[in-house]
This record gives structure tokens, C-alpha cells and sequence, in this order.
């Protein structure tokens, strides 16, 4: 898709208090998700269009509790890439089964209406209902958003066949991006086990009285397990879709100067 979750989320102005607001409605959702899923239901049963869909009781039981676990992960406040994933994953599900793009606009329309009727019963402050209510427009729109985008992108790629290819070149760049990050972690992982090995050297050197030596090698030691620290929480900042800051890699050159200068004057 042409946008990523974050620029959604800001378009929006979907913001971290949003964010709490929903979590805060975790309980008392879990606590009505059947009725939710009842009003939904009855709907989608009584609708001949869609109760035809239903007909094989496998598919109906998989469907009911795909679209009760969409329902809850509306308030479990995780709103990352996986979550946008999982959304453009319905709409490709959706053209897959050649479910029309009016049935999911309506199903959120229930929902929709579904929440405004349980706060107005539960939520005495009318300001703080209306802050809530805000924000449970906000990421239902959002999905509304994601899952219809998902729904013409997959149709481009039914028609164009330069649509097609671009789509699959951005797919498998997009992935093996994701592998090397992958990697990449595991390598940062497996690189501060051994900067903690030498780390625990140092202090043997330490205890047996080699102290400049031994105390100037720990302060390196330190030194790059911090930026290697940092550079995991950099990493996972950036798979999370934030920004990746290069700033992190000057400070990895300045400590290997550090380091550096450190044993040469030790060395003197």
C-alpha cells in the first residue's frame, strides 16, 4: 500500500492518549464481545447474500471467531505493523472470497453502533464518553481505511499486469528486508553474549591485580555493549515502523575512538 500505518495514524491524529482510551475499554469489551458478535451475526445470518456463506459450519465457526478476535484487538491497544498487516490480510481475504466491499462497511457500521449503545450505558461522564467515543471512531475509520485501500489494491492487481509486477517486486523487496533485519538482530544478539564474555576476562584481570589494564578493557567492554544495546532498541524501533536514526552510528564510531584512545594511552 502507498501509505504506511504511521502516516495513517497521523492523518487521523490517532495519537497515544487514543491509544489509551481504547486499552482502558479492554475489560468491559471482553466482558460484551458475545453481544457484539450476536448483533453482528444476526445481521450477516439474516442477510441472504451472506447467509449463503455460511452454509458449511466449519467456515461459519472459523469466520465467527476470526471477526471476534478483530473485535477484542480493536482495544488491546497494539496498534504496530503487525496490526496493519493483519488488516490488509482482510481485505485480500475479502476480494479473495469475492466478499463485497459493502457488507465490511456495513459490519463496521454495527459495530460502530454496537459501542455507542454500551457507553452511553456504562459511561456516566458525558465528556469523557465523548473522548472515548472519539477515539473508537477513529480506529474503526482507520480500519474501515486500511481493509477498503487493500480491497482496490487487489483489484489493480487483477487488471494491470504492470501492476502486478511492481506489486510483486515491492512484496519481495519488502520481505527480504524484513529477513535481513531479522539477521541482523540475531547478529547484534549473539555479538553482546560475546562482548559479555569479554567483559567477565576484564574482571578476571581486575581481581588478579592487573587493574589499569583490566579497568580500561571493562570500560570498553561497557562502552559496546551499550551501543549494541542501543542499536537492538534502534532496530526494533524501525521494524515497528519509527524512524531509524543514524545518529546511533556516530556514537558507535565515537566509542570505538574512545576505546581506542583509551589502551593507546593505557599501551604509553
Amino acid at each position: 500500500m502507498a501509505r504506511s500505518f504511521k502516516e495513517i495514524k497521523k492523518h487521523y491524529n490517532f495519537t497515544v492518549e487514543d491509544e489509551r482510551r481504547l486499552l482502558s475499554l479492554k475489560t468491559l469489551m471482553e466482558e460484551n464481545a458475545s453481544r457484539a458478535m450476536d448483533a453482528l451475526h444476526t445481521w450477516m445470518l439474516q442477510t441472504k447474500e451472506i447467509s449463503e456463506f455460511f452454509e458449511d459450519e466449519e467456515r461459519k465457526k472459523h469466520i465467527f471467531t476470526v471477526q471476534r478476535n478483530w473485535f477484542l484487538d480493536l482495544f488491546r491497544g497494539k496498534y504496530d505493523n503487525l496490526y496493519y498487516e493483519e488488516l490488509i490480510k482482510i481485505g485480500r481475504i475479502h476480494v479473495r472470497d469475492r466478499v463485497d466491499a459493502h457488507y465490511m462497511n456495513r459490519s463496521i457500521n454495527i459495530i460502530r453502533n454496537f459501542c455507542i449503545n454500551l457507553l452511553d450505558s456504562k459511561i456516566e461522564d458525558s465528556e469523557e464518553r465523548i473522548r472515548i467515543l472519539i477515539s473508537i471512531e477513529k480506529i474503526l475509520d482507520i480500519n474501515l481505511d486500511i481493509i477498503t485501500c487493500s480491497y482496490i489494491e487487489e483489484g489493480f492487481k487483477k487488471h494491470s499486469p504492470q501492476y502486478k509486477v511492481s506489486s510483486f517486486l515491492i512484496e519481495f523487496t519488502e520481505n527480504f528486508s524484513k529477513t535481513l533485519n531479522f539477521i541482523l538482530i540475531v547478529a547484534l544478539v549473539g555479538l553482546s553474549f560475546s562482548v559479555i564474555i569479554s567483559f567477565w576476562g576484564d574482571v578476571k584481570m581486575i581481581v588478579k591485580g592487573d587493574l589499569q589494564e583490566g579497568i580500561i578493557s571493562a570500560l570498553g567492554s561497557i562502552l559496546f555493549l551499550w551501543v549494541i544495546l542501543e542499536l537492538i532498541n534502534t532496530e526494533i524501533v524501525h521494524l515497528k515502523g519509527g524512524k531509524f536514526y543514524i545518529s546511533i552510528f556516530i556514537g558507535v564510531a565515537l566509542v570505538a575512538i574512545i576505546r581506542e584512545t583509551l589502551i593507546a594511552t593505557l599501551k604509553h
